[in-house]
C-alpha cells in the first residue's frame, strides 16, 4: 500500500508530519511517498523543508492520500494545477486524507459535495466558503465519510490518522502503533474541545 503526501509552499507541518509518523510506524506494510507540482524542496510555514520524491506529472498509483493544511491554503485555491491533480487523483484512492485547511482544497475540488467533512476551528468558513454542498461538522475532531476523511486543525490529523489505522489494518495494529509512539491517542471523533474557537482566527487573503 502506497501513501502519498501532497505538499506545497507554506504547509503546517505538524498536519503532514503527524499523520506520517503514525503511518510511518506500519514498517513495511505501507511505502511513503512525497508529491509537489514539482519534486524538490517545500518550504513549511515554519521553515522547515520536506523533499518532495514526485511532481504531479511522474507520480506513481497511489493507494492513500494526506493533504495538509496551514497558511499556504489560502493562494493553494487558486492553484490550478494542484486542484485539477486532486481532482484526478484523489476519486482513485482508497481513503484520501486532509487535515485542517487541507479540506478547504478538497472542498475547492468538489470532492466533498454530498459528504460531511470539518476543518480547523478558528478558520472553518475558509473551508466552509469553498463548497455549499458540504455537509459541514463544526464539532468534530475527524470526519470519516467513506472514501474522504477529514480532520480538524492540526494534531486532529494524528488521530484521524490512527482511526484509519485502525479501520485499514485493524485495532491491534492501531494499538500497536500508539504504544510505540507513546501517544495519548483521542479516540471519539466527536469530541471536540476546539469547536469553541469557531472562526476565531484571521484569515489573509
Amino acid at each position: 500500500m502506497r501513501l502519498g503526501t501532497i505538499f506545497y509552499h507554506d504547509f503546517e507541518l505538524l498536519d503532514a508530519y503527524g499523520p506520517l509518523e503514525m503511518f510511518g510506524a506500519l514498517g513495511d506494510k505501507i511505502e511513503l511517498v512525497t508529491i509537489a507540482e514539482q519534486p524538490g524542496p517545500v518550504r513549511s510555514s515554519v521553515g522547515p523543508k520536506t523533499v518532495a520524491d514526485y511532481g504531479f506529472d511522474d507520480t506513481p498509483p497511489l493507494d492513500l492520500i494526506l493533504l495538509p493544511g496551514g497558511i499556504g491554503t489560502v493562494p493553494e485555491l487558486k492553484n490550478e494545477a494542484l486542484i485539477n491533480f486532486l481532482r484526478q487523483r484523489c476519486p482513485q484512492s482508497q481513503v484520501t486524507m486532509s487535515v485542517c485547511t487541507g479540506s478547504a482544497l478538497l472542498a475547492k475540488a468538489g470532492l466533498l459535495d454530498g459528504l460531511a467533512a470539518t476543518s480547523n476551528k478558528m478558520f472553518f468558513d475558509l473551508a466552509r466558503s469553498q463548497g455549499d454542498q458540504v455537509d459541514w461538522q463544526e464539532s468534530a475532531r475527524w470526519v470519516d465519510a467513506g472514501q474522504y476523511v477529514t480532520s480538524s486543525g492540526v494534531s486532529a490529523g494524528t488521530d484521524m490518522a490512527l482511526a484509519v489505522i485502525e479501520r485499514l489494518f485493524g485495532a491491534e495494529l492501531a494499538a500497536q502503533v500508539v504504544n510505540y509512539t507513546e501517544y495519548q491517542w483521542h479516540r471519539q471523533s466527536d469530541e471536540d474541545p476546539f469547536a469553541q474557537l469557531l472562526n476565531q482566527g484571521v484569515v489573509e487573503e
